[in-house]
């Protein structure tokens, strides 16, 4: 419970739009996997309460959690010393989202943060 506290929750309450300073690989895959799982299990319950309540609340939620998960990967990207516009290479067809994904399994730099 302290994992989800602190790598999932903490990002709402902390860190919901925030741009500046590091965040790094243990920190970003954890809230990518507690983020899949409680998708999972939205998804579960939405199934249940019929196809139009459904789609409204998974479009709510999905909306809530965009700047999260935008800001956190941000911060991923500034850990390994890259500015947060490389976010964009994943819009290039078939390489930019592979790109970006070997960008967050880079390991962090030492030091102080190049981009805040």
């Amino acid at each position: 419970m302290n994992a989800v506290k602190t790598y999932f929750l903490d990002v709402f309450t902390k860190h919901y739009c925030d741009f500046n300073g590091r965040a790094n690989r243990t920190q970003y895959w954890l809230y990518h996997l507690f983020l899949f799982i409680s998708f999972f299990i939205l998804n579960f319950i939405f199934f249940f309460l019929g196809e139009k309540l459904g789609v409204i609340l998974s479009a709510i939620c999905n909306l809530a959690l965009f700047l999260p998960t935008l800001g956190i990967t941000v911060r991923r990207l500034h850990d390994i010393n890259l500015r947060g516009w490389w976010m964009l290479i994943g819009f290039v067809p078939a390489v930019g989202s592979l790109v970006l994904f070997a960008f967050t399994l880079l390991p962090g730099t030492e030091g102080k943060n190049r981009f805040n």
